[in-house]
């Protein structure tokens, strides 16, 4: 009897969580799709390729609205188990409000395993198609990245680019200028470009001109370079920590450590994928005891304003925390952890003076 109750409770809160983030995922593609309508008509940015955007997203957006749809899924669901008199008869039954609390994490487990493979597998992946998708079609240039670095066609100019530090900002450039009769008519090396807001300047340059009788080479330690490859462009293949997964933050970090370089973000975004999962069981451990405290007659729209504002102000405490983090350059673990801790410690407090009652 207990066991068939714990899974009931747990099968009411996942139902009550998917349909809040389904409907917090259309409420934010409806408004994602009216803020990619501006860029509508840029290059080959067209209504098709704003819905592929969108559907590529759903995955960071799922894996991202998780935890504060746990909370209101769980509080409206909760909340309809006390307002008919259910959780009154279960605990009248035997089952403690310990009981029911572990019933409802029980549900979360499931949350949580979905959170991971959502946020592993397919979030980061297809983030990334969607970043270089509107990139791509924005500029209306072939583009392509391989283990030898990021391509671009210009007609008849292919671009090699080894490294990307910034938008504005990319290194080892080699740039090949190809005849009409597919013959290779120059060769240019720089070891930096810089884009001033208008065209690219090139640092550290040596060019080979190659005509049928001869080579000719020559060096320059700058000069424009008039392109229309566009920083924008750059922003698809660019490594952002929020696109990769803990796996493949870990080895970036790795390489970052073994270069000598600042792994502060990717460090904080690597421990951000582990501990944000388990803000979806705190969200839940939440809403047990904000439901079985509260006044049976409050109605589910005051539920759902109040898992709003619980969960957009954790949220914000979270990122706010973590940017000052950065700033103070504090312990990656903690500046992600603590926002989690705090509310966790909160939490369990509410519920040893819940559990004496």
């Amino acid at each position: 009897m207990i066991r068939q109750l714990d899974w009931y409770i747990a099968k009411e809160v996942i139902k009550g969580a998917l349909v809040a983030i389904v409907v917090l995922l259309t409420l934010l593609t409806f408004f994602s799709f009216a803020d990619e309508l501006g860029d509508m008509g840029k290059g080959a940015y067209g209504m098709n390729q704003i819905f592929k955007y969108l559907a590529l997203t759903l995955p960071r957006n799922f894996y991202e609205l998780l935890a504060p749809a746990a909370l209101v899924g769980s509080l409206v669901t909760l909340g309809g188990l006390a307002n008919n008199r259910e959780l009154v008869a279960m605990q009248a039954a035997g089952v403690s409000k310990i009981r029911i609390t572990g019933a409802v994490l029980l549900g979360g487990l499931v949350l949580l395993a979905l959170s991971i493979f959502i946020g592993e597998l397919i979030a980061p992946p297809s983030e990334r198609a969607a970043q270089n998708l509107k990139s791509i079609a924005q500029t209306d240039q072939v583009t392509s990245r391989s283990a030898y670095g990021f391509w671009v066609r210009d007609g008849n100019v292919f671009i090699n680019i080894r490294s990307i530090f910034a938008m504005e900002t990319i290194g080892r450039i080699n740039i090949y200028d190809v005849g009409t009769d597919r013959k290779l008519t120059k060769a240019t090396f720089a070891k930096q470009a810089i884009h001033d807001g208008s065209r690219w300047n090139l640092k550290d340059i040596r060019s080979s001109t190659i005509t049928e009788n001869k080579i000719t080479t020559n060096q320059q330690a700058s000069a424009d370079w008039s392109s229309v490859l566009a920083p924008d462009l750059l922003n698809a293949f660019m490594i952002r920590p929020e696109n990769l997964s803990a796996v493949e933050l870990l080895h970036y970090m790795e390489y970052l450590k073994d270069n000598g370089q600042a792994s502060r973000i990717v460090e904080q975004a690597f421990w951000g994928r582990l501990i944000n999962p388990l803000v979806t069981l705190v969200m839940l451990m939440v809403a047990v005891p904000f439901v079985m405290t509260v006044r049976r007659e409050v109605g589910t729209g005051q539920r759902v304003v109040a898992g709003v504002v619980i969960g957009l102000g954790f949220h914000l405490f979270d990122k706010m925390f973590g940017h000052l983090g950065l700033v103070y350059e504090l312990n990656p673990l903690f500046s992600v952890s603590f926002p989690m801790l705090l509310a966790l410690t909160a939490v369990s407090i509410v519920m040893w003076r819940f559990s004496k009652s």
